[in-house]
């Protein structure tokens, strides 16, 4: 069964929780009075931050056996998500240069292992900020109060970060006269969200964001691409509010007979724990009482063949192995009524490539050194239109840029006011007993992706 707070259900996940330290040895060279790091394997190190054991049946002194297989799997280039040893199982993810690791001795389901660790990483910033070694060490008895709240005796219970936010501060409490009570998300049956909630402008922001995943060949044919989208509410609502909210779903068309309207086959969707599944399945209305402040109502994927939204044609001439020439044609290849704003169009060169010249017909463009490549930056690129961008450079050797030549242009866009899929949001209802009116505001963004285009 499902735990109404928590999406992973009560499943034992895990013996043992460590936040761990990754790093090198520093020493001070007297000579040169700088901090250099020692790059030799030995001097590496591993301290425990934090650590949790839930069941007490794990041996603490099993964590010195992670780094050594960790370090030695490295060097082999044999790295795994699991790690084993003897009869112990350590499942980890590294974020900056923290480890975090679950170890645990019996059959787990590893999915839900690494679903878990990644939504601790989300807890520890939304309460932090951000995630390292600093903000560990400052926060010791929140970090400590979390754990013992994210899981208890190896089962999850609650991971949401707005529920733990109203009853582990960072600030102090006074003490409070009376007969304690716990905070009414905790026992209430909408745990996401509090009673009492007010505003004097009661207002919905919903986004609807689709990035574009592209990959086209040196020939100009689309290898990959797929379509991953996402809807992000802001809520501003008083009460207890149920939102209504209907998208162009090609099931739902096809139920209604309306096949021939415009219509939209969502697949993989992932829903907020607040949407009713039942009621989805059943009229495909995606009916619920919303989290206050912002959050993610769903995300979904479409692996359809996209058009590629801007073109990218490249040209790399070489003269006298001694200097290079890059012709690069930029096309947009969308609707003039809609415009990309923020394009930025990097173009690789040679690593020993220099003395950098640009011509272009818009924007700017210019030499990113530590990148081997050239920045080609539209601030605003309508629909329909087409810009030129020539680069000249000088070419000592000509051997190292063979193979760097064929590293795909990457692009960068943001297109406000369109959905390449076309989904679009039918009716937004706001239902509420106290019968406020309220305003929703819905604003589409399409945007890149791993959008890249492969070079002769």
């Amino acid at each position: 069964t499902m735990c109404c707070k928590c999406p992973f259900g009560r499943r034992n996940l895990c013996n043992c929780l460590l936040l761990l330290q990754d790093g090198w040895r520093q020493n001070i060279s007297k000579k040169n009075k700088r901090l250099s790091l020692l790059t030799d394997r030995t001097s590496r190190f591993i301290r425990v931050l934090i650590c949790r054991n839930y069941m007490g049946n794990v041996d603490m002194s099993e964590i010195d056996n992670f780094m050594p297989i960790m370090m030695r799997r490295e060097e082999d280039a044999d790295l795994s998500p699991v790690v084993i040893h003897g009869s112990t199982h350590y499942l980890w993810i590294k974020h900056s240069n923290l480890y975090l690791v679950a170890i645990t001795k019996r059959n787990t389901n590893a999915a839900l292992v690494y679903s878990f660790l990644y939504k601790l990483v989300e807890v520890f910033i939304e309460y932090f900020k951000s995630l390292e070694e600093e903000s560990i060490r400052d926060n010791f008895v929140t970090v400590y109060e979390l754990m013992d709240e994210v899981m208890d005796f190896g089962f999850p219970q609650t991971t949401d970060s707005k529920i733990l936010l109203e009853y582990i501060t960072q600030q102090g409490h006074k003490l409070e006269v009376g007969a304690p009570r716990p905070p009414a998300t905790v026992t209430n049956a909408v745990s996401w969200r509090s009673e009492g909630i007010k505003y004097r402008k009661n207002e919905v922001f919903m986004d609807v964001i689709e990035s574009v995943n592209l990959l086209v060949s040196a020939t100009g044919s689309v290898l990959r691409s797929e379509i991953l989208g996402c809807v992000k509410l802001k809520v501003v609502l008083s009460g207890m509010p149920e939102l209504r909210l209907g998208l162009n779903d090609k099931v739902l068309f096809e139920i209604t007979g309306r096949e021939k309207s415009k219509s939209v086959e969502l697949e993989d969707v992932k829903f907020h724990q607040c949407v009713r599944l039942s009621r989805f399945e059943n009229d495909r209305t995606i009916s619920f009482i919303p989290p206050d402040g912002e959050s993610e109502l769903m995300s979904y994927r479409l692996n359809t063949t996209v058009k590629p939204l801007i073109w990218i044609e490249s040209v790399i001439e070489k003269f006298s192995h001694s200097r290079v020439e890059i012709k690069v044609k930029a096309r947009s290849q969308f609707k003039s009524r809609s415009t990309a704003n923020n394009v930025s169009i990097l173009v690789p060169v040679p690593s020993d490539a220099d003395s950098p010249k640009f011509k272009t017909t818009t924007g700017q463009a210019k030499w990113v050194p530590e990148k081997s490549a050239v920045e080609w930056n539209i601030k605003s690129f309508p629909g329909g239109k087409e810009f030129m961008m020539r680069a000249h450079f000088g070419l000592p050797s000509v051997e190292s840029g063979e193979l760097e030549a064929k590293r795909p242009i990457t692009v960068k866009f943001e297109i406000p006011y369109f959905t390449v899929s076309g989904i679009q949001v039918r009716y937004l209802k706001i239902i509420e007993k106290s019968g406020y009116q309220a305003l929703p505001w819905v604003r589409y963004i399409t945007q890149s992706g791993d959008y890249q285009l492969r070079t002769n």
